[in-house]
């Protein structure tokens, strides 16, 4: 299924009226679409395809978007759907050459048809498969023979200047005051990719809970500015100054609207970058490294980069959908200032 950009799905943006409002499903089809394939909770997800997937697919896409998500999310925070994600996002983060103890659990809990099992894996399964790997690590001993200060160097700066939360938070915990070198194993070999998984989904969740709210607020006031505004031209003469102003007011509304999606869109823009370059450094880092601790970061840098990059490109689509909608109710705006 292809994916529209914004600039595309809003190329009759400047028209006035109901082809301003006609304007919106395709965008929302692109929303659902990212939902549908990035969305870091499974329920959310499922509820995306089945709207893109429907017979009537705007009219799902509307009612996913009115009702439909909210309840996909109340129903990923329940306790079954929270174990069945966490189960994935460990075995998206844990390799099976670096981490084959936790890796090999992770399977079984997201393969297992028993809800039992993942409640198990979630609550000290999980830490005693990694305590499996970590005893594996110790006893072969490589590992920890092949740090040098250089690595302990990097890691104290990605401590301090990784631009993911959950990376840092791991990183500093490996660098600890009382950290042995197992520590510092342990976050190459598991913890650094774990973080980076933490950081790309809280991320994706914040975007995604708060652009489909306001997504469903925008709807009803382009309604409600497209309808203000076809008041305003058939309105009687005795009328006509107030519909004006209605309408008006209606697309200011609109305008105003856009003002919390652009900003946290172009922040978006700035923090994806970031977070890309970031892992284009530490990919490039760990392929000209030696030794089985860069070993196992060189394929989650490079996916995580490659999610970062994706994830940036969206940023800047979704900035200029957003600055697409702003245009409108300043035209709409114009339109009816000029009308009178």
């Amino acid at each position: 299924m292809s994916v529209l950009s914004p600039s595309a799905a809003l190329a009759a943006g400047s028209a006035p009226g109901a082809a301003a409002v006609a304007a919106t499903p395709a965008a929302d089809r692109v929303w659902v679409q990212y939902l549908a394939q990035r969305d870091p909770r499974s329920l959310v997800r499922i509820a995306a395809w089945q709207a893109l997937l429907s017979s009537d697919p705007d009219a799902a896409i509307a009612q996913f978007l009115t009702s439909g998500y909210d309840y996909a999310v109340r129903l990923s925070a329940e306790r079954k759907a929270r174990n069945a994600d966490f189960a994935k996002r460990v075995l998206a983060a844990f390799t099976a050459e670096f981490a084959p103890e936790v890796h090999a659990a992770a399977q079984f809990a997201v393969s297992s048809r028993n809800d039992a099992d993942r409640e198990l894996f979630a609550n000290g399964g999980f830490e005693a498969a990694k305590q499996r790997d970590a005893a594996a690590r110790q006893a072969r001993g490589d590992q920890a023979k092949a740090l040098s200060d250089a690595d302990r160097a990097f890691v104290r700066d990605i401590a301090e200047r990784d631009p993911g939360a959950q990376v840092r938070v791991s990183a500093a915990y490996a660098v600890r005051a009382g950290a042995t070198d197992d520590d510092l194993v342990e976050f190459f070999a598991s913890g650094w990719a774990f973080g980076a998984r933490l950081d790309l989904e809280s991320f994706r969740q914040r975007s995604a809970d708060d652009d489909a709210r306001w997504r469903v607020t925008v709807a009803g006031l382009l309604a409600d500015a497209t309808a203000a505004e076809e008041a305003a031209e058939n309105a009687s003469a005795e009328l006509a100054e107030q519909a004006r102003a209605n309408a008006v007011g209606a697309w200011q509304a609109v305008g105003r609207q856009t003002a919390p999606a652009l900003s946290y869109w172009d922040d978006a823009r700035r923090v994806t970058d970031a977070q890309a370059a970031n892992w284009a450094a530490v990919t490039a880092a760990a392929n000209a490294a030696t030794g089985p601790n860069w070993a196992a970061v060189a394929g989650p840098a490079g996916a995580a980069e490659a999610d970062w990059t994706v994830e940036r490109d969206f940023a800047v689509q979704q900035a200029a959908y957003w600055t697409s909608l702003l245009q409108q109710a300043l035209d709409g705006e114009q339109r009816v200032r000029a009308a009178g």
